[in-house]
C-alpha cells in the first residue's frame, strides 16, 4: 500500500468515534447463594421456635435454597436478637421474634444494640391470641363484668403468667388497670405452671395461649371469660372479645414477625417477603397454625414496619405505668 494511502487510512480511522470495548461486569451471586439461617432467639419447643420450624421448609421452597433454624436462646430473646444485629445485611440471616422485641428496650437497660434501629421489617407472620381463664369450680363469674365484681369483693388474690414482661403478664396488667382491680401478680417459667396453678386454685386467673388453654376450656376445666383479639376466634366463636366487654380499644397478644439486620436491601426484603407469604398460604402450614390457635397475617414491609413502632410505643406505656421490671 503507498505511503499515502497509508497515512490517509490511518488519518480517517483517528477521526473515527471512539470506540468503548464493553467487558461483562463480574456476575452477582442470584439471592439466596446459600442455605439461609433462621435464628429463634428462644428455646426449642416454644412459640417462636414453632412458628420459624412451620416457615422454614416452605420459605425454602420458595428461596431455591434451605432454610435452617438456629436456636439463640437467652434474655428474653436479645441474645438472639443481637445475633442477628451483628450479621452482614445480606439476607442470610434473618430471625423470627416475639412481642418481647417491642419489650425488651423497656426492661432489659444496657442492651448492646437499639432495637429500634438494628433490624429490617419482612413481615408479621402471625398473631397469637390469649384468653382469660378462671377455675369455674372458684370463680363463678361467666363473663367479665362478673368477675371484677366478683374480685373487688376479694382481697389478696393474686394472678399467674408466663414470666415478667410476657405477652401473658402484660395482657393482664393493661386489663387491671382498665378495670381498676389490684390483684397481686405471681410470675412462672412458663405458662403449663400458670395454668395448672388456676386449676389448682392458687391463683385465681391467667392469659393463657389458645394452643395451651382451648382444649382444657372444652373439657370444662377452665372457663374462658374472654379473648384477647379484636375479634372473636374461629376455634372458641362463642367466647366474647374483652373489647366487646366494656373494654374498647382492648387488644393485646403475642405475635411473631420476621426481621433481617438493618441495612439489607430492598429487593431482598421483598423476596423473604414473598417467600413468607409463600410459606402461610401453603396448606399444612395453614393446618397446623390453625391447630394452635394462630391467626396468619402476612403484612408486607411497611406495615410491619408502622405495626412495630406502634407497638413499641403501647408497649411502653404499659411497662411504665404498670412499674413492670425483669430481675
Amino acid at each position: 500500500m503507498p505511503r499515502t494511502t497509508r497515512r490517509a487510512l490511518g488519518a480517517a480511522i483517528l477521526a473515527l468515534p471512539a470506540l468503548h470495548v464493553i467487558r461483562p461486569a463480574s456476575a452477582q451471586p442470584a439471592y439466596p447463594s446459600r442455605p439461609i439461617r433462621l435464628l429463634a432467639p428462644y428455646t426449642p419447643g416454644g412459640g417462636v421456635d414453632t412458628t420459624a420450624r412451620l416457615l422454614a421448609g416452605p420459605m425454602g421452597v420458595a428461596l431455591g435454597q434451605p432454610v435452617v433454624v438456629e436456636n439463640r436462646p437467652g434474655a428474653g430473646g436479645s441474645l438472639g436478637a443481637g445475633e442477628l444485629a451483628r450479621s452482614a445485611p445480606d439476607g442470610q440471616t434473618i430471625m423470627v421474634d416475639a412481642l418481647a422485641h417491642v419489650v425488651n428496650p423497656f426492661v432489659l437497660p444496657g442492651l448492646p444494640f437499639d432495637y429500634s434501629k438494628a433490624f429490617a421489617y419482612i413481615s408479621q407472620v402471625v398473631v397469637l391470641p390469649q384468653l382469660l381463664v378462671v377455675d369455674p369450680a372458684k370463680v363463678p363469674a361467666r363473663n367479665v363484668a362478673e368477675f371484677i365484681a366478683w374480685a373487688k369483693d376479694k382481697p389478696n388474690l393474686s394472678y399467674g403468667s408466663s414470666g415478667n414482661a410476657t405477652a401473658a403478664h402484660l395482657a393482664a396488667a393493661l386489663f387491671l388497670q382498665r378495670a381498676g382491680l389490684d390483684i397481686q401478680h405471681v410470675p412462672y417459667r412458663g405458662g403449663t405452671a400458670a395454668l395448672q396453678d388456676v386449676m389448682g386454685g392458687s391463683t385465681v386467673f391467667v392469659f393463657g395461649t389458645v394452643s395451651s388453654s382451648v382444649q382444657l376450656v372444652r373439657d370444662g376445666r377452665l372457663r374462658a371469660l374472654g379473648v384477647t383479639t379484636a375479634e372473636r376466634i374461629p376455634p372458641l366463636p362463642d367466647v366474647p372479645t374483652i373489647a366487646e366487654q366494656g373494654f374498647p380499644g382492648y387488644e393485646l397478644n403475642e405475635w411473631n414477625g420476621l426481621y433481617a439486620p438493618a441495612g439489607t436491601p430492598q429487593p431482598i426484603i421483598q423476596k423473604l417477603f414473598e417467600a413468607s407469604k409463600a410459606a402461610l398460604a401453603d396448606a399444612t402450614v395453614k393446618q397446623r397454625l390453625d391447630a394452635l390457635g394462630a391467626i396468619p397475617v402476612g403484612t408486607d414491609p411497611a406495615t410491619f414496619a408502622a405495626y412495630v413502632t406502634a407497638q413499641r410505643n403501647a408497649m411502653a406505656e404499659i411497662v411504665r405505668s404498670a412499674k413492670i421490671e425483669v430481675g
